[in-house]
């Protein structure tokens, strides 16, 4: 909630191509980026190692769940840092 005499930060957001990044932030998110592919490939090679034991229904089920989890998030990662690399300037 904003008090009087005080500005209201709102995100901004644009359907401007041509917009770009400042650069200090890019590198700033690129980093971050890098930082969570690095999280997320521990995630999923954990997951493999954890396939290749005997488990049970639930136990492959949860590890299946994990794997999904960990797959969609690299995808995701993978866009932002798309659009880190076309926005920047």
């Amino acid at each position: 909630m904003a008090t009087q005499g005080s500005a209201e930060k709102k995100p901004i957001v644009t359907t401007d191509s041509t917009v770009k990044i400042p650069k200090e932030i890019s590198t700033e998110l690129r980093t971050l980026a890098h930082d969570l592919s690095n999280s997320i490939e521990t995630i999923m090679q954990a997951c493999y190692l954890l396939n290749q034991s005997n488990l049970d229904e639930t136990a492959k089920r949860w590890a299946s769940m994990i794997d999904t989890g960990a797959r969609d998030a690299a995808k995701i990662n993978k866009e932002i840092r798309d659009v880190l690399r076309s926005k920047s300037q």
